[in-house]
């Protein structure tokens, strides 16, 4: 016998899933406080403004990755009264989630808890990139206190073990972390990619970073 296709009923197609997009981890900046009186101190004494900031790991990244990436922001724990021990844990919460060919980027408080996080531990997902911008090495900033557990140790060697490109960013005009830090940083990691830009003032507080995109993408076509 001799079955005849049936017109009416759509051919069988196969279960095309669409292509991954690779992560972004954006770990954000924060302060950190020496005492509980310092921070009450901070609080009653920090610059208010009610105008809204647009800088460049927000809407900014979403248009220019967002069709390929998959951006994450997570809302760090006391972000003005940060504690090493709570970051840590709350990015271990994320880890899970997270895929192979991450790729992760630390501002400032975030850059410096990404760096002695790797340093310390294995991590379990295969990192594509690590960005750390403007992070600072120690407590030698000329406005501001590194405590909260952030201290790194001696031995950073994990951290380039971790991560395939290390890239550490700073601005010779950064106001908050001294490019002295970019020196510190330099000698402990001998095969991190180190820019000091020229062009960027304050501590990174830019609407556009075209620089770190094209290193992004770079990455990306390069898998």
């Amino acid at each position: 016998m001799t079955w005849a296709l049936n017109p009416s009923v759509p051919p069988i197609q196969k279960n095309i899933m669409p292509k991954q997009k690779l992560q972004i981890f954006i770990i954000h900046g924060g302060n950190t406080h020496r005492s509980h009186t310092n921070f009450l101190r901070y609080l009653r004494t920090r610059k208010i403004d009610i105008q809204k900031k647009a800088g460049w790991s927000g809407p900014y990244l979403d248009k220019k990755l967002g069709r390929k990436f998959h951006i994450i922001r997570p809302r760090m724990p006391l972000q003005d009264n940060a504690k090493y021990k709570e970051w840590a844990l709350h990015f271990e919460r994320h880890i899970p989630y997270l895929h192979n060919n991450l790729i992760l980027i630390g501002a400032s408080l975030g850059g410096i808890f990404l760096a002695k996080y790797l340093s310390e531990n294995k991590f379990p997902k295969k990192i594509l990139s690590t960005f750390l911008v403007c992070p600072p090495f120690d407590d030698t900033l000329p406005s501001e206190h590194l405590t909260g557990g952030f201290k790194l140790k001696s031995d950073l060697s994990l951290l380039q073990i971790n991560t395939k490109n290390l890239r550490l960013l700073f601005s010779k005009n950064d106001d908050v972390v001294p490019v002295s830090h970019a020196k510190k940083y330099a000698a402990k990691l001998p095969h991190a990619h180190i820019v000091v830009y020229k062009n960027i003032n304050e501590h990174f507080r830019i609407q556009k970073f075209p620089e770190i995109i094209r290193m992004i993408k770079r990455d990306y076509n390069n898998l």
